[in-house]
C-alpha cells in the first residue's frame, strides 16, 4: 500500500481522492491545506479519520514520510509544492496544468530527474475510451498515415468566478486537454504554431473566449484548432469534435457516442475516389481509461513497478509548450516554433 499525502482540499480534490481510493493501493497519510476544515471536510467525507491534518506541507511529509504527493494547488502554488515534495524524497502526481510557466515547468521536470522521483500530471483527457479507440484505429493503418487533425470546441458554459476575469482563459484554463489529446493521437510533438485569440462582442470572459490555432507536429502532420467560450447553440462535446484525415480515408469522432471511418476503395466515380465505410473496433481491453482513475492507475503502477506513467512531467510538458505557444503567437502576432524533443522555443531572438 503506498502512503500519500494530498496538498490541496478544494472543488477539485475530491475527484483526485476518488480516483487514488478506486486503485486499491493508496492510503493517504496526510491532508493539507490552508484552511485546516477544508482538510478536515475531505477527511469526514471519505473516512480518513486517522490522516494528519496540516497547513505547514514540509512539517506534515516529515512526520507522515509518505510515498507521493497528490498536488490539487493553484497552479500559481505548484512550484512550490512540487520543489517541497521532492526535497521530502517524496514522487508527485499533480492535476493540470503541470506548471504556471514553461520556465516552471522545464525547472521540475529538472528536479525530478535530479532527485531520482516521478512527477507526473493529471492529464485526463487521453484516458477516454474514444481517444484510446482512435490512437489504436490510427496504429492499425485503417485510414494510412495521418495527415492532419482539426477539432472544434464550441460551448458557453457561464462559469462566473475567476475564469470570467483571467486573461487566455479558453487556451490556458480548457485547451490544453484538447492539444494533449491530439498530440497522443498523433504520436509526436509540437514543432510550430501560429494562433490567434479574441473576444467576440457577446463574450462576457475578460480575453480570450476565441481562439484559433494551427499546429506543425512534424512529418508534414497539421494540427488545427477551433473553439469558443461563448459559442451559444448547437454546442460540440466538452471533448471536441474531431477530425482525422489519413493518406487514405478519415475517421470523424463528435466527442461524445457517434464515431466513423471511411477509406478509398482503389476504384473512381466521376471526380472522387470512392469510399467505403471501416468498422472501429470497440476498446481494447489492454488499453487503460477512466480518465482522472486511468491516471492514478497508472501513476501507481509505474511506481510500483520502477517505471514512468504516460503523462511524466519531462512528457507531458511538450502538451503544455502547445498552450504556451499558442498564447505567445497570438500575444505577438507571429509564428513561434519549437524543438520538438526539449519544448524549448527556437524562435526567440
Amino acid at each position: 500500500m503506498l502512503r500519500a499525502v494530498l496538498v490541496g482540499c478544494g472543488a477539485m480534490s475530491k475527484t483526485n481522492i476518488e480516483a487514488a481510493l478506486a486503485t486499491g493501493d493508496v492510503a493517504f497519510v496526510g491532508l493539507v491545506d490552508l484552511d485546516p476544515e477544508h482538510a478536515r471536510k475531505r477527511a469526514r467525507e471519505f473516512g480518513l479519520l486517522d490522516a494528519e491534518i496540516g497547513t505547514d506541507l514540509a512539517a506534515t511529509l516529515e512526520r507522515t514520510r509518505p510515498d507521493f504527493v497528490l498536488d490539487v494547488v493553484v497552479p500559481q502554488a505548484r512550484y512550490g509544492v512540487v520543489t517541497t515534495a521532492l526535497n521530502h524524497g517524496c514522487h508527485v502526481l499533480s492535476e493540470k496544468p503541470m506548471a504556471d510557466s514553461l520556465a516552471s515547468a522545464r525547472a521540475l521536470v529538472e528536479a525530478a530527474h535530479r532527485h531520482g522521483r516521478l512527477h507526473a500530471v493529471v492529464q485526463n483527457r487521453r484516458y477516454l475510451e474514444g481517444v484510446r479507440r482512435i490512437r489504436r484505429f490510427v496504429e492499425s493503418g485503417a485510414i494510412g498515415a495521418i495527415t492532419s487533425l482539426h477539432c472544434d470546441f464550441f460551448l458557453a458554459p457561464h462559469f462566473g468566478g475567476f475564469r470570467e476575469a483571467m486573461e487566455h482563459v479558453l487556451l490556458l484554463d480548457m485547451a490544453i486537454h484538447t492539444f494533449d489529446a491530439a498530440r497522443y493521437i498523433a504520436g509526436s510533438a509540437m514543432e510550430a504554431v501560429y494562433a490567434r485569440e479574441w473576444e467576440p462582442a457577446n463574450s462576457w470572459y475578460r480575453q480570450g473566449a476565441s481562439a484559433s490555432a494551427i499546429f506543425e507536429l512534424g512529418n508534414g502532420v497539421v494540427f488545427t484548432y477551433r473553439g469558443s467560450w461563448c459559442a451559444d447553440g448547437l454546442r460540440t462535446s466538452w471533448e471536441s469534435a474531431w477530425r482525422i484525415v489519413g493518406e487514405a480515408g478519415t475517421l470523424t469522432w463528435d466527442g461524445a457516442d457517434e464515431m466513423r471511418a471511411e477509406r478509398r476503395t482503389g476504384a473512381r466515380e466521376g471526380l472522387f475516389d470512392v469510399s467505403e465505410p471501416v468498422p472501429v473496433p470497440p476498446l481494447d481491453p489492454r488499453d487503460r481509461v477512466g480518465g482522472h482513475y486511468g491516471v492514478a492507475r497508472d501513476f501507481v503502477d509505474a511506481l510500483k513497478a520502477g517505471t514512468e506513467p504516460e503523462t511524466v512531467g519531462h512528457e507531458n510538458i511538450k502538451s503544455l509548450a502547445m498552450v504556451f505557444g499558442a498564447i505567445e503567437s497570438a500575444e505577438t502576432g507571429r509564428r513561434v516554433a519549437f524543438d520538438p524533443r526539449t519544448a524549448q522555443e527556437t524562435t526567440r531572438p
